[in-house]
């Protein structure tokens, strides 16, 4: 761990030794450590990379303030993963059935000339039993944000999103086969996202000039919008951790189907998000901790670290370590931009390197590259002291949203 001093702010402290950071990372990291409600120290993985608002990578705990923009609009975006009973040898040779029949049973992306990218046409009942759920305290919130219902939240539930969201069919070290997606709150998380984002800084008007980014813009415990906020967000974040558990379902059913077989799938399964806000207790203090991209990791606490497109993914159980308020790294982290990758890498390079996985091989996935991101080895040995590996998966199928 690497400690770096901030001239008027609060010192941050980094898992990255060996792994590299960017020099508009690190500006922004040391923006953040520098807004006065920062509790202790800011904490850095070793995925660290720019993002907006704030560093994605970092933990960022505060005292009487939130901000917004450090969770951002992808709220809950996290993690699912479900262990079975199938051994590699359950696979058939030939793995696009399988590929086809999950891309057929979760809407994702642009696929099938849905209205919405990857929304439910016609919300099949499993869908709509999980909104029930979540519908009145969503009208709670919508009888005060009424732009709100206007999203596709319902049509959305038990849908994978687009960019570098994901599901994949893995093998572990035992050549057992896994299930495991990445998504969050899709289009009403976004909505919500950007909807409080907007009254912040609406909220600073008079001191944005004073914030070293306007994306570093708060609301005051105690405020209106601080407690409107921690009702919309945490209700997000319950949406997401239901998205993923509906597609887990439906992925396990799509299998299923395929292999024409029965297997268990609830031998080991975690559901964790990894970028998201709630209150915890940190030396002594009650805190609000927001990890953007981040994953929690108190002691024996079970964990996902997925790698890039066609590298290795683990499951990992926390060690607790206080220093880094119990988290670890969501992932590799970008090495570069979309835009950079497709300018930098081919088709064919896509090709070669996801020779081994069942996979779109396309132009557009090419800023999904392995090579846009870092070492996942890197990453892991970066973080020894915060996790240990319990499986290390490698993919066989990959369904890019």
């Amino acid at each position: 761990m690497n400690l770096l001093e901030v001239a008027d702010g609060k010192p941050i402290k980094l898992w990255t030794q060996g792994v590299p950071v960017e020099a508009e990372a690190r500006q922004q990291l040391f923006n953040t450590a520098r807004m006065p409600f920062i509790f202790k120290h800011l904490a850095v993985m070793p995925d660290v990379h720019l993002g907006k608002g704030s560093t994605i990578g970092s933990v960022i705990p505060t005292l009487g303030a939130i901000i917004p923009a450090a969770v951002g609009v992808d709220i809950g975006c996290g993690m699912i993963a479900a262990c079975t009973s199938l051994h590699a040898r359950d696979l058939p040779d030939n793995l696009h059935r399988l590929r086809s029949a999950i891309e057929q049973a979760v809407p994702h992306g642009k696929t099938f000339g849905r209205r919405d990218q990857g929304a439910w046409d016609k919300v099949p009942a499993h869908a709509d039993r999980a909104w029930q759920d979540l519908a009145t305290r969503f009208k709670s919130i919508t009888d005060k944000y009424p732009t709100l219902e206007r999203t596709n939240n319902r049509a959305h539930l038990g849908t994978l999103g687009g960019g570098n969201h994901f599901i994949e069919v893995c093998l572990d070290e035992a050549e057992r086969v896994w299930f495991m997606l990445h998504s969050g709150s899709r289009g009403v998380g976004n909505a919500i996202g950007n909807l409080f984002i907007q009254l912040a800084q609406a909220d600073m008007r008079q001191h944005i000039a004073n914030l070293p980014d306007k994306d570093l813009a708060y609301f005051k415990e105690g405020s209106r919008h601080f407690a409107d906020y921690v009702e919309a967000v945490e209700w997000a974040q319950d949406f997401a951790r239901q998205n993923r558990a509906l597609m887990m379902h439906a992925v396990i059913g799509a299998a299923r189907q395929v292999l024409g077989k029965p297997f268990d799938a609830s031998l080991e399964a975690v559901n964790c998000h990894h970028n998201y806000v709630q209150r915890e207790r940190h030396f002594g203090e009650d805190i609000l901790v927001t990890r953007k991209g981040a994953v929690s990791a108190q002691k024996g606490q079970m964990g996902i670290i997925p790698g890039s497109m066609g590298a290795k993914s683990f499951i990992v159980r926390g060690l607790g370590n206080p220093e880094s308020f119990c988290s670890c790294s969501h992932g590799a982290g970008r090495v570069m931009s979309r835009t950079r990758a497709r300018q930098q890498f081919t088709v064919q390079d896509q090709v070669r390197a996801t020779a081994h996985v069942e996979c779109r091989k396309d132009k557009d996935v090419i800023d999904e590259i392995p090579m846009a991101y870092k070492d996942i080895d890197a990453v892991m040995q970066a973080q020894r002291d915060l996790v240990e590996v319990v499986h290390t998966l490698r993919q066989v199928v990959c369904v890019k949203g």
